[in-house]
């Protein structure tokens, strides 16, 4: 059976310009639509007249799926699609994934109610789950992960981690500790493992060996990087430094070195990722990710995706950078 999707290859547009040509519904020029009627007549495409029905009775609504929407990293990439969304004619709805059987359930949900469009941010998701969402017509973009044939907006993750690191071993730090992300979590999360992948180069790179010791892993939660932080710091050995995958799991090991008597960055450097309000309030040093822009960037893609011009399906690389706060300083060093 020919698809939607193949009808929209073939006539070199977006899966969302195909539905509206057939559903008589958004603004498509006559060259367009023209293409569009000829692909049909190539392939012998013939809608299901249920979907049809079902289509013609969306409520112009954009779907977001992100998982843990309540992390401040989420509502801040949220608050991008909010602004970029405003005074447009589609309405929000907020898909929330606390596990991986969530995620299903909202994928079926997608397909029940036939959003107009569809972002989904930092969750992996299978390629055969989102080809089957686009032949329904639903216009699909990705933030925070990518897969073939779908507009992404994404960031450097090897890069970060080794922006991190190699911040640190520029100021002359040598026992270098890393909190990351479970590296088997049930989500497929891959953003630690490469952050992890980019502070490992970094330490080769300055002719370095890790300390596997000093080197663990656990969710991206504040009172999880207090436990490791405080099990690396009460250790024979200490680190004088701390890379962790997120701000707060940074927050928390600057709390446990803290309740350990040390003080920061005197005696332990810090260093997060994400750069979220909180981390200039307690003046963490961090890798910022461009999370606003991020979500806001995503947003526009898709409302681009469901016009009449969708954008070619690439990957949009935006950058990180070094944020330097009192967080780090060279080790032994008394302020």
């Amino acid at each position: 059976m020919v698809t939607i999707r193949e009808v929209a290859a073939h006539a070199g547009v977006g899966a969302g310009t195909v539905s509206r040509v057939l559903n008589d519904s958004g603004h498509v020029s006559p060259a367009t639509r023209a293409r569009v009627l000829d692909a049909i007549e190539a392939l012998h495409y013939r809608p299901n007249p249920l979907a049809r029905g079902l289509s013609r009775g969306r409520g112009q609504t954009i779907g977001v799926i992100v998982p843990f929407f309540t992390q401040a990293s989420a509502i801040e990439r949220l608050r991008g699609v909010v602004a970029a969304l405003d005074g447009s004619p589609y309405d929000l709805v907020l898909f929330d994934v606390e596990s991986p059987t969530h995620r299903a359930e909202h994928m079926a949900t997608l397909t029940r109610q036939r959003a107009d469009g569809l972002l989904v941010m930092t969750l992996p998701v299978r390629a055969d789950d989102l080809h089957r969402l686009a032949d329904t017509g639903m216009a699909i973009v990705l933030v925070d992960s990518s897969h073939d044939g779908f507009p992404a907006v994404v960031t450097d993750d090897v890069a970060g981690g080794r922006m991190a690191a190699e911040h640190l071993l520029a100021l002359g730090h040598r026992d270098i500790g890393f909190i990351g992300d479970a590296p088997d979590n049930p989500f497929g999360f891959t953003s630690s493992a490469q952050r992890e992948l980019g502070f490992r180069q970094a330490h080769d790179d300055a002719e370095r060996v890790v300390r596997e010791d000093l080197v663990h892993h656990g969710a991206h939660q504040r009172d999880v990087g207090y436990a490791l932080a405080g099990r690396m710091l009460a250790g024979d050995e200490p680190p004088t430094a701390i890379v962790c995958c997120s701000d707060m799991q940074a927050v928390g090991a600057m709390e446990a070195a803290r309740d350990t008597g040390l003080s920061v960055p005197d005696d332990v450097s810090v260093v997060g990722f994400d750069d979220i309000e909180l981390a200039a309030h307690v003046g963490l040093t961090t890798v910022r990710q461009p999370l606003y822009r991020s979500g806001e960037l995503g947003a526009r893609l898709l409302l681009e995706a469901l016009g009449a011009h969708p954008p070619e399906p690439g990957v949009h690389e935006l950058d990180l950078e070094l944020v330097t706060r009192t967080s780090t300083a060279p080790p032994g060093v008394r302020r």
